[in-house]
């Protein structure tokens, strides 16, 4: 009787792995990149099995999903999903929520956002939601504001008051943490953050508010949002071992949204 009931378990088992779905899922370097592949250990037994593909950037994964070089994504936030919608036309969609990672400002010149003096040099990136994004912190941060109507994607033209007559250098968002050199202070997305060693919680000199708009999102092709396999992605996700990852390895610094 054992030996039969073993043999129907290896047997399922087997077929479980033949039934397995292959998927490449896009990340962008950092705590995308190392929240993924727990939810890859998460899905394998799901009958999900994904490959991790790291990109440097925030241009490529939507264009590799639009081809079809990868099958789903995880790096952006639904402002971001929203303009490179309306710019390039892409049939995306979000299938979940992921994150939410808080912009911060670091500088390795300033102890605090006091001293930062007037004419500084500051770094934002050169995207329009994330270089959105950093005006709207410094507008929340009273140095700043902007003229109404602008939404989430001001630029440094809509700027109506600049209190410290701020200088603002737009720098590609991976290249950020290594213009600190050069400038007063920098405004940094948090993956590119952690993969440049660092903390949030420790070495900025001011923090985006937890409530912003800007939650993170899986997405995928129009045609493939009924798949299992998404619907597998998003459950693997949202499991208690990834939140209990997420939540231990972040220590705050990234923040769950389920």
């Amino acid at each position: 009787m054992l030996r039969l009931v073993t043999l129907t378990s290896a047997l399922a088992l087997s077929a479980a792995a033949a039934m397995a779905e292959d998927i490449k899922v896009g990340v962008s370097p950092g705590e995308h990149a190392e929240i993924m592949e727990e939810v890859a250990k998460v899905a394998e037994p799901m009958g999900l099995n994904i490959e991790v593909v790291e990109f440097s950037d925030y241009v490529i994964p939507n264009t590799a999903l639009a081809d079809g070089d990868i099958q789903a994504n995880s790096f952006q936030h639904r402002p971001y999903l929203e303009n490179q919608i309306k710019d390039r036309g892409f049939d995306l969609v979000e299938i979940g929520t992921t994150i939410t990672t808080p912009m911060g400002i670091y500088s390795d010149k300033l102890e605090s956002l006091d001293a930062l003096p007037d004419g500084a040099k500051i770094g934002i990136p050169n995207d329009p939601t994330n270089g959105g994004r950093a005006l709207l912190l410094l507008q929340d941060l009273g140095l700043l504001t902007l003229a109404e109507g602008t939404g989430l994607v001001p630029t440094p033209l809509d700027i109506t008051e600049n209190l410290k007559d701020l200088e603002f250098l737009e720098l590609d968002a991976a290249q950020l943490p290594r213009s600190l050199a050069d400038t007063d202070a920098s405004i940094i997305n948090t993956n590119y953050a952690l993969a440049a060693g660092l903390n949030p919680n420790e070495d900025t000199i001011a923090m985006e508010k937890a409530d912003s708009p800007y939650v993170n999102i899986i997405v995928v092709r129009q045609g493939d949002k009924d798949q299992d396999w998404a619907k597998k992605l998003v459950e693997a996700y949202h499991s208690a071992e990834v939140k209990a990852f997420i939540d231990e390895k972040y220590e705050g610094s990234v923040l769950t949204s389920w």
